[in-house]
């Protein structure tokens, strides 16, 4: 049975080489922990910005991501955000990276992130009301409606995590290592290699014929030049506020 909203075991095995973290985002990541000495990474996947001068107990529900986690980080555990094994107060902090849009009971989830973070709740997750600042969106339009329907609104998010939240706009460098369809704003050729596409979970929300004629239509407009005369601007700006939000909730 799916832990989320997309098969992880039978998707998942190239994510490691593609959703490298981003030595940038994960220092802001890093900051909003402040100075917890215990942290709980819930729905770690392969382990994309776990600090590692803390200790850390990771949670991941897919086996294949689970085999993805580097040797030098501990192996994580078999568990889902909605059922943590942990008392109540368990951790100095709680992190939560590109995740919350993939749990079933996000609800149930966020609630448990609150119960066992004696101090900060952190989430790295995107915006779906500024989904449609990216070009991609006039490409491939189903892609972005279904992203928007998966990722919950970050007031509620907010609401959920503590009695005072921060929200920060986080931007995206042009040479952004986690490969998410925004980091390769710059680099629009990108989308049409099959192994980013994969490390993407969107693409898995529409159907093929929609993912084809995306790729076909980008394809067609850089080998003709209609791209970079409609978009050229896009491939030196230094960095794309697009929709990538950090949250921490406070007690």
């Amino acid at each position: 049975m799916l832990s989320g909203d997309f098969d992880y075991d039978t998707h998942g095995s190239g994510y490691a080489s593609v959703r490298r973290p981003d030595p940038r985002i994960a220092a802001l990541v890093h900051a909003a922990l402040g100075d917890a000495g215990t942290v709980l990474n819930v729905g770690a996947g392969a382990g994309s910005y776990e600090p590692t001068d803390r200790h850390v107990v990771a949670v991941e529900p897919s086996a294949t991501m689970r085999a993805q986690r580097p040797p030098t980080l501990a192996p994580a555990l078999n568990a889902t955000a909605e059922q943590l094994p942990f008392d109540d107060d368990s951790f100095d902090a709680v992190m939560a990276t590109v995740t919350v849009h993939q749990w079933r009971g996000l609800h149930r989830g966020l609630s448990e992130l609150r119960r066992v973070a004696r101090g900060p709740v952190v989430i790295l997750t995107f915006d779906g009301d500024a989904l449609d600042r990216f070009w991609l969106a006039a490409y491939a339009p189903e892609l972005i409606a279904a992203e928007r329907r998966r990722y919950p609104a970050i007031p509620l998010l907010a609401d959920a995590i503590g009695r005072t939240a921060s929200v920060t706009e986080v931007p995206i460098p042009i040479d952004c290592a986690d490969g998410f369809t925004e980091a390769f704003y710059a680099r629009p050729e990108s989308f049409l290699d099959p192994r980013v596409r994969a490390a993407q979970s969107a693409w898995g929300f529409i159907p093929p014929e929609a993912a084809d004629r995306t790729v076909a239509s980008l394809r067609q407009d850089l080998a003709s030049g209609r791209w970079d005369r409609t978009y050229g601007e896009w491939r030196t700006r230094p960095h794309f506020s697009g929709s990538l939000r950090l949250l921490a909730g406070h007690c």
